[in-house]
């Protein structure tokens, strides 16, 4: 009985996938800058879909861009796919641009959701204003436009969109790429789209495959945890927040030495940052500011400057923090304002409050030692005169004298202390 179980669910199995075509599609989503991480996820999507032999691998696509090297990357292991590699721009709302522009053209299918855009591919400098190099910018802005342009006369695109698109910043809508032939289809959704590529015929190399992925079964593949962490530390507002949190935990580690957490915290903060700092296009001088300013907050707590330090730091931490990724014209590439004011506000705040008090320190009356007893109150034991007396102040006996003389028993206050001799006077 169990036997005849397992022959008929092995059958109806059989069958149900002779039904389906037994086909499968890799679907991966792909969202934020293009860096070494989503190319690493991209590749090896690629890889899984080409050894579990899948109809395709289908890459849903939403970027403003990134790292030149990680685009090229993936691009030269697009093009030596053996299973056909659809891009798609989706969900509504998402964009394939700069980096995304080159690995959308590169796909052996090319599709857009409805309400996205294309384009805007002009390089961007890593590190350094391109402004500063004109024959520098002209030699990369060139280079990228032969590439996407030998891409898009491979995969039989708009050779002069695609030039454009560098050299112009020009982008398109959906509804304008797919009548410029930059892209061959407009598909409300995933499952949508299988239907539309069924049956299409795809060029892999030196030979030609057809897809059939209707009814296919569609398999998510997903980013490992680690991969995913460090795709998310590479974000603008996030990195910045990590190199702030970096600076004060050295901060405080070497004003406590011996703390040990802040420092620890510092120090993987630092690291994390310069990490995201390798997918962004980060300008140094942004950074160095915000270390001077920190610099600037630190010797106004102990130089006790009364605050000109701290507003100098203020202001240099302003800058740099503008300045932080301003070489990307993309402003999701940027640090937002939203998160620049509360961390600058903070953190001047923070050191503010510890030129306050080390002000504070400064101008209060001691509390130990000889002049800590100025001030004090107590009670003549004898008579005081101007040579000699016994006062009792702070719990202890005192030799004190006097510029009148104070009878016993009265209360008095100590005006001086001279050696081990207290000038005291009547309440």
């Amino acid at each position: 009985m169990i036997v005849r179980q397992l022959l008929c669910s092995v059958l109806l199995t059989i069958g149900l996938q002779a039904f389906a075509g037994g086909a499968e599609v890799l679907v991966a989503k792909v969202d934020g800058a293009i860096d070494p991480i989503t190319a690493k996820f991209m590749i090896e999507a690629i890889d899984r879909a080409e050894r579990q032999q899948a109809e395709c691998i289908l890459f849903e696509l939403d970027t403003p861009g990134g790292l030149d090297d990680s685009m090229r990357a993936i691009i030269k292991h697009i093009m030596s796919a053996k299973v056909p590699v659809v891009v798609f721009v989706a969900p509504p709302g998402s964009r394939a641009a700069s980096a995304g522009a080159f690995i959308t053209m590169a796909a052996h299918v090319a599709a857009m959701s409805p309400g996205t855009a294309i384009g805007a591919a002009h390089p961007v400098s890593i590190g350094q204003s391109m402004q500063t190099d004109t024959n520098m910018a002209a030699k990369v802005s060139n280079d990228a436009a032969a590439y996407i342009r030998s891409i898009a006369e491979k995969r039989g695109r708009n050779i002069d969109w695609a030039n454009s698109a560098v050299m112009e910043s020009v982008s398109l809508s959906e509804t304008e790429a797919l009548a410029h032939k930059v892209i061959d289809l407009v598909a409300p959704s995933t499952e949508a789209l299988m239907t539309l590529l069924d049956g299409r015929i795809v060029k892999l190399n030196e030979t030609t495959v057809t897809l059939k992925t209707k009814g296919a079964a569609l398999t998510r593949v997903e980013m490992n945890w680690r991969d995913e962490l460090l795709h998310v530390i590479a974000n603008p507002n996030l990195a910045y927040i990590l190199l702030m949190l970096g600076l004060m935990g050295l901060y405080f580690e070497l004003s406590n030495p011996g703390a040990i957490f802040p420092g620890v915290v510092g120090t993987i903060s630092l690291i994390l940052a310069f990490f995201a700092f390798q997918t962004l296009s980060v300008n140094y001088a942004g950074i160095l500011l915000i270390v001077l300013a920190v610099v600037l907050f630190i010797v106004d707590i102990k130089a006790a400057t009364h605050g000109a330090l701290t507003v100098g730091g203020l202001v240099a931490m302003v800058i740099g923090s503008l300045m932080l990724f301003n070489n990307n014209p993309d402003p999701a590439m940027r640090v937002s304002l939203q998160v620049i004011i509360p961390v600058v506000l903070v953190t001047g705040a923070f050191f503010a409050l510890g030129v306050w008090l080390s002000l504070k320190a400064m101008v209060r009356q001691p509390v130990s030692g000889a002049q800590g007893l100025i001030g004090q109150e107590g009670d003549a034991r004898t008579v005081i005169t101007r040579d000699s007396g016994s006062v009792f102040v702070a719990g202890a006996h005192w030799n004190a004298v006097a510029d009148m003389d104070i009878p016993s028993g009265r209360r008095v206050k100590v005006v001086a202390v001279r050696q081990m001799t207290l000038k005291v006077e009547t309440m």
